[in-house]
């Protein structure tokens, strides 16, 4: 059994900071699940690229708001406590923080090491082997 708190994770290598973002890996795939799990935070008025090329990611809101745009289509979806996106076709996608900022439980298949920096697509690379 494992018992993870973010509070735990404040501070330490598991915190990742970005442009734009700060990401809490609580399960990582050296932890075995077959999936990653992170809690993070997109601040208010931030604006993000990405493309997991490598990766399908599911997002579940549990506080603050902002919208996500799918690149391929132009549509936009409004994000507040509740809502789930899943990004089942490796999806391009803008993310934008709202009023406030959004904390996202997030959750990678397969699951991603912690060492993982974004490339210029917005991406993160596959995996290099690491447990």
């Amino acid at each position: 059994m494992k018992v993870v708190r973010v509070q735990d994770i404040i501070g330490t290598e598991r915190e990742v900071n970005g442009p734009g973002w700060t990401s809490r890996r609580m399960l990582l795939k050296k932890d075995g699940m077959g999936f990653s799990m992170h809690e993070t935070i997109i601040p208010a008025g931030a604006e993000l690229d990405f493309w997991y090329k490598h990766h399908l990611e599911a997002v579940y809101c549990v506080a603050g708001n902002g919208s996500i745009v799918d690149k391929s289509t132009g549509e936009t979806h409004e994000i507040t406590d509740g809502t789930l996106y899943a990004l089942d076709k490796h999806d391009q996608h803008t993310l934008r923080g709202g009023t406030e900022d959004m904390r996202l439980i997030c959750t990678f298949n397969p699951p991603v090491t912690g060492r993982e920096v974004h490339d210029n697509d917005g991406a993160y690379l596959p995996d290099h082997g690491e447990a």
